[in-house]
């Protein structure tokens, strides 16, 4: 393809933006620091008479859609910064999976692969429909996000590994479980919510199922060392997108020291 051909291809690409609005209202992993924003000057010469809007900003990295880098579980893996840009961008597919799955409910690879043809070194973003609970949505509920959504099957992980994933983004708070978090201590009577329907669906208590040993934070403690990143808290045009092969775009801070950064997420579609 000439250049000519190229430009005019892209000058009609569909963008969709995949990332979650970004507020002081926007909560982070539970335990993470929020974002604050200050002015420190204005245009009227507030604050030493400057003359222009300058603002301060506050916050953990783990605040609305980011990447969570090696460091963030792997102290000898790679910032954010060390990442090489290409490492972000790629084809890859939006599996939605939003119909299929409810609180505390496990999604596994068979389920992804009957959606869309997932191909080995793609970039894989899934949709659980749990974007909707996000703090800007009309049907916002921060427990669900972060307490109940759903998680992987217990051989997720290795199937990534195996399908040579470039990276994995979900739309809700962690692509672990949360059960599979410390959040399964935080909120004792939530997690028997969440055994109980695993034995009604599998006849399995939850460390039948997840020996904790195995399978805590299992998604971060494994993968990273292997250089298996992944994005929390998407949102956006995620939803325009379902089932959908694209070329996909993940946008971090070049942070020479970040264990993890925020970030945009786009996916473009000719």
């Amino acid at each position: 393809m000439n250049m000519e051909k190229f430009l005019s291809l892209m000058g009609s690409a569909k963008i969709y933006d995949l990332t979650q609005r970004l507020s002081v209202h926007t909560p982070p992993w539970p335990s993470y620091v929020p974002l604050s924003i200050q002015y420190f000057k204005r245009l009227a010469g507030a604050h030493m008479g400057q003359g222009a809007n300058g603002q301060i900003i506050t916050t953990s990295n783990h605040v609305g859609t980011h990447i969570d880098g090696e460091i963030h579980f792997h102290a000898s893996g790679r910032t954010i910064g060390e990442v090489p840009l290409q490492e972000w961008i790629g084809p890859g597919v939006v599996v939605d999976i939003s119909e299929d799955v409810g609180d505390y409910d496990l999604y596994t690879p068979d389920m992804l692969m009957d959606k869309v043809e997932i191909k080995k070194g793609d970039i894989l973003i899934i949709n659980t429909g749990y974007n909707r609970f996000g703090w800007d949505q009309a049907d916002s509920d921060e427990m669900r996000y972060f307490v109940k959504h759903p998680g992987p099957s217990p051989d997720f992980h290795e199937w990534a590994l195996d399908m040579k994933i470039k990276w994995i983004g979900v739309d809700c708070g962690s692509a672990d479980h949360p059960m599979n978090t410390i959040i399964r201590n935080w909120h004792p009577r939530f997690f028997e919510e969440a055994e109980a329907k695993l034995k009604s669906t599998y006849g399995k208590s939850w460390d039948e199922m997840f020996p904790l040993k195995d399978f805590y934070q299992v998604m971060h403690i494994k993968l990273f060392p292997k250089g298996l990143v992944h994005a929390e808290n998407l949102g956006g045009d995620i939803n325009r997108v379902g089932n959908k092969r694209l070329w996909i775009g993940l946008f971090p801070l070049r942070g020479i020291e970040l264990e993890s950064s925020m970030c945009r997420i786009v996916a473009i579609e000719p």
